[in-house]
């Protein structure tokens, strides 16, 4: 069996469900140019582009909620943080909007 790192692991991850489906986008800080705080999309700039691998300012709570409303356009973004505490930062977007807004809309998934 191949031992590899765990961040390759969500790399290569990531990877394939983009080349599957061409609705799915890379969004975070540092992900595209620095290849990710982690390495963990090494080299997705360069295979995907700019339109599908995009640097974020420093901004949890915003691009949280582009991710949100971006799903109810069909598209499947891929929310990177630099460490599970900045994740803390947008959970608002993900505690107010992405689990009440099916229940509290006439969108449907």
């Amino acid at each position: 069996m191949k031992t590899i790192q765990f961040r390759e692991a969500i790399c290569e991850a990531m990877s394939e469900e983009m080349r599957r489906d061409e609705s799915i986008y890379l969004m975070g800080e540092e992900v595209a140019e620095y290849n990710g705080a982690y390495k963990a999309s090494k080299g997705m700039l360069d295979e995907f582009g700019a339109k599908r691998v995009i640097d974020t300012p420093i901004a949890e709570l915003g691009f949280a909620g582009i991710a949100i409303g971006s799903t109810m356009t069909g598209n499947r973004p891929i929310v990177e943080y630099m460490t599970f505490n900045f994740s803390l930062v947008g959970i608002d977007q993900i505690i107010n909007n992405a689990a009440k807004i099916r229940q509290m809309s006439r969108w449907a998934v």
